[in-house]
């Protein structure tokens, strides 16, 4: 998950914008960084569901309206919260295009700027004048397919379900089988979320490996456990019954009884747009590290 140092590149011509759910909060913002772009000479593309959430009628400034989300091009933009940056962040899985967020959301651990900074960031993206950084992500495999998890993969007991009873193993050795009422698989970026409230340890951005921690384990000595880049985990549902399985949040399936599934950490995948000089550690204690007082 290194950074690269991209210094030097031509400015953007062409981005992507897309928003979260509540058009209230980010409209304005939105046609401001259209204005922006038309006096740099690029244009926002927006599609069909920005264009009828933000009602926008093409008269806009640097906007262009209901066009696809295109993979030409040189910058994706993303006006909300973690949620919203994933899903951008999963749009442009396996190129170079960088997302630049914007917090709208709550804590927006993945955001580049919060709204006060936003004009001067987006003035600085436009040249790509960004550091660019290198996410990883998770490899799943079930039965059913096989997903790919920039934040984290969860199994969860149903409600009213039974305690879950998993088995993993790692490249091959068995290392424990635990009851609980589930268990998380996060990536090094997906650390500070579900795994973070599981009281499982956060991982550095540049750390390669996984982090499997244990929703409300029933044993004294169930421990989170960080994992080789290179090792494959494989877990197996020893339960009575099935088990939901999440993906970045978003439900995907369910593991029956005697299924498993395999997961790998799988390297450079995403590329989020930072500005130079950011700091995971200063990024860490404001959103997570003030002291009540």
């Amino acid at each position: 998950m290194s950074p690269a140092d991209d210094r030097g590149r031509s400015g953007v011509t062409l981005a992507t914008v897309v928003s979260h759910a509540r058009p209230e909060e980010t409209s304005q913002a939105l046609r401001e960084l259209g204005e922006m772009a038309a006096a740099h000479g690029a244009t926002l593309l927006a599609n069909h569901e920005e264009t009828r959430k933000h009602a926008l009628d093409g008269s806009e400034a640097g906007i262009e309206i209901n066009q696809p989300p295109g993979q030409d091009v040189d910058l994706c933009v993303a006006l909300g919260g973690d949620g919203t940056i994933l899903r951008c962040l999963r749009e442009y899985a396996g190129s170079s295009v960088p997302v630049f967020g914007v917090n709208f959301g709550e804590v927006g651990f993945l955001a580049t700027v919060e709204p006060a900074g936003m004009r001067q960031g987006f003035e600085l993206a436009l040249e790509l004048e960004l550091e660019l950084v290198r996410l990883p992500a998770i490899e799943i495999k079930t039965t059913q397919g096989s997903w790919i998890a920039l934040n984290d993969v969860a199994l969860h007991r149903r409600v009213g379900g039974r305690v879950a009873e998993l088995s993993y193993a790692l490249a091959g050795e068995e290392v424990s089988s635990v009851r609980c009422d589930g268990l998380v698989i996060a990536t090094p970026a997906g650390s500070t979320g579900y795994n973070l409230a599981n009281g499982g340890p956060v991982l550095a951005w540049g750390v390669k490996g996984m982090v499997v921690s244990f929703i409300a384990p029933h044993s004294l000595s169930a421990r989170a456990l960080v994992t080789s880049p290179t090792d494959l985990l494989t877990l197996h549902n020893s339960s009575r019954e099935p088990l939901d399985l999440t993906v970045d949040g978003r439900p995907v399936g369910e593991i029956a009884v005697g299924e498993g599934i395999e997961a790998r950490f799988v390297d450079g995948i995403a590329t989020l747009a930072q500005m130079f000089g950011a700091s995971f550690y200063r990024r860490l204690r404001e959103k997570f590290g003030r002291l009540a007082r």
